[in-house]
């Protein structure tokens, strides 16, 4: 492990600036260079060409050495400049559910009248991405990092490289842009139907004989009319379960944290709570969300879905309860 000497040293040199907002410049001040493995490989064969000109007197020998040796030296230019200038700017990150990739949207500005070719942008140990920018151009990449569980990820440092032109020469540069995705939990796969409507207060029984609104699924008991089973359910391997209807007007679905079994722990109420607000949405009724110390009031549509799964991906207990 390198001693604390080292890192003071390797801190000093790349100066971690934590996130930064708005368009970060890659000024000259914040690009590094080296030679790559076939870099090195070219120079030390330029050492025994040198040696045999010298020995045998050799004219197109010496205009040989010195013809590459220079093409080496430019190459380092060429290197360098098509990483400096470039203007990053973070872009969007929609939202996944965990155990997803995250993708992180950046927007990559050339304002020079000079077009950038094989540059690189990679986070982490993750699959590197690459782009060519035009002249006084624009280009947006997505960075892919793995989102194994709930919570806002943020997109940490990320390396812009390249090694254009020969492959002679490694340039990069680090930089954090100020972004994070919000990551929702992952969906229960047990397919445990949603709870059943409940009457707002002051209505009468919670359900009647009639077929005027939609109030749930339960199991499927024989006898029941065909008309009434969840043929859509049954298709997606949920098993038989028979749409409940409301003679009342006014019902309300509610998914609420305290009606769910104390034998889950708190990541199983999380994905089962969102897959009901899945299945929910996908059917097209209203419902609201109980969580402690939050509430949302039945709605429909899809800004309720994702207020609702944002909620659940954000939830901590409050203060003042205990787990």
């Amino acid at each position: 492990m390198p001693s604390s000497a080292q890192l003071k040293i390797v801190r000093w040199i790349f100066r971690p600036r934590g996130p930064e907002t708005g368009f970060i410049t890659l000024s000259q001040r914040r690009i590094f260079i080296i030679p790559t493995r076939h870099g090195l490989v070219f120079g030390v064969m330029l050492l025994p060409m040198l040696l045999g000109s010298i020995n045998y007197n050799l004219s197109l020998g010496f205009a040989l050495t010195f013809l590459l040796g220079g093409l080496g030296m430019v190459s380092i230019l060429h290197t360098f400049r098509n990483l400096a200038g470039l203007r990053i700017q973070a872009g969007r990150a929609k939202p996944v559910f965990a155990g997803a990739t995250a993708r992180f949207g950046l927007h990559v500005d050339n304002p020079r009248p000079l077009a950038r070719y094989a540059v690189g942008a990679v986070s982490g140990g993750g699959t590197p991405v690459f782009t060519d920018i035009p002249a006084q151009g624009t280009v947006s990449i997505e960075i892919g990092i793995p989102a194994p569980r709930r919570g806002l990820l943020p997109l940490g440092r990320i390396t812009v490289f390249t090694r254009f032109p020969l492959g002679l020469y490694y340039a990069w540069s680090y930089l954090e842009p100020d972004m994070s995705c919000l990551i929702y939990p992952r969906p229960d796969t047990g397919r445990v139907p949603p709870p059943a409507s409940r009457p707002q207060p002051g209505q009468g029984a919670p359900y009647g004989t009639g077929d005027e609104d939609f109030a749930g699924f339960r199991a499927y008991h024989p006898g029941d009319s065909p008309q009434h089973i969840a043929w859509k359910a049954a298709a997606r391997g949920q098993g038989l379960l028979t749409k409940q209807f409301s003679g009342k007007a006014e019902m309300e679905l509610w998914l609420d944290w305290e009606h769910l079994p104390a034998e889950l722990d708190t990541e199983a109420k999380l994905s089962r709570l969102a897959r009901w607000v899945l299945d929910c949405h996908r059917a097209g009724f209203a419902w609201g969300l109980r969580l402690p110390g939050a509430t949302l009031p039945p709605e429909t549509g899809e800004a309720h879905r994702e207020r609702c799964l944002a909620a659940l991906a954000l939830f901590e207990w409050p203060a003042t309860r205990a787990r």
